[in-house]
């Protein structure tokens, strides 16, 4: 089931919008997260001026921000604290300022505490860049938890 995302955290949030509830840098760049559900997420970040580089398009560290982020979000959908155990990007197309890019993570396989999760970044129907993200869930250390 997919999750439109509508409100702040509170004890009945699922845990990957509670988790991006309190990520100040991704909140802080102006992405948001659109929608949510079992290992999936999307979401959408414009490209700021103070985002674009010597080149005169966006920076790859902030294409590659929004994708990890996305990709956060669709590893934290099951429930245990999860994160990324390694990454890899390919940039397909230049963003500029003013773009709207946004990121579509699905999960591709879990198994045991690892995971792997694709996300797509597009402008429109154009792709700007593909991003694979292998997870680790983090074991509790405290036992009501394990």
């Amino acid at each position: 089931m997919v999750r439109r995302v509508t409100h702040t955290a509170d004890a009945t949030t699922p845990p990957a919008e509670a988790m991006f509830a309190a990520d100040e840098a991704s909140r802080g760049l102006g992405i948001e997260l659109l929608e949510q559900g079992e290992g999936t997420a999307v979401l959408r970040m414009t490209v700021t001026p103070a985002m674009v580089n010597g080149h005169g398009i966006a920076h790859g560290g902030y294409v590659f921000l929004l994708a990890d982020s996305a990709f956060a979000c669709a590893c934290n959908s099951h429930g245990p604290v999860t994160v990324a155990a390694g990454a890899d990007i390919t940039f397909v197309a230049p963003a500029h300022q003013d773009d709207e890019l946004v990121a579509r993570a699905e999960e591709r396989t879990r198994y045991g505490r690892s995971g792997l999760y694709d996300v797509t970044v597009r402008r429109g129907d154009e792709v700007i860049a593909e991003f694979r993200g292998r997870s680790r869930s983090i074991r509790s250390t405290r036992p009501e938890e394990s």
